[in-house]
């Protein structure tokens, strides 16, 4: 029966470790994380959820006769905020994983 206190306190540890793993992945949810294009022209701002929050556009890059260009300076910009979040998260989350080998995991 000696191994039971063993398996009740690795139990414990990782109900620990997922309590702080809900806290962590709550508190990137309230992380607001920018991307840029063109300069600082074209701003996207995201949650650490990769949500979307705001899309801020310098008023000279909205020209009617050029469309196309505003929009490939929207998904650049989008493309860098979500890029700065998976950086984020993966040094937020990857402090659970460092050691284990699990495929898939961040």
């Amino acid at each position: 029966m000696r191994g039971m206190g063993n398996m009740q306190n690795m139990m414990k540890q990782m109900q620990k470790m997922q309590k702080k793993m809900a806290e962590a992945q709550e508190k990137l949810g309230e992380e607001r994380i920018e991307g840029t294009a063109g300069g600082g022209a074209v701003t996207v701002v995201v949650s650490g959820h990769k949500e979307v929050l705001e899309v801020k556009l310098d008023e000279a890059i909205v020209d009617p006769e050029d469309v196309e260009t505003l929009q490939d300076l929207i998904l650049v910009a989008t493309n860098d905020a979500l890029s700065k979040v998976d950086e984020m998260v993966s040094k937020t989350m990857g402090q659970f994983t460092k050691g284990m080998n699990i495929p898939g995991l961040f």
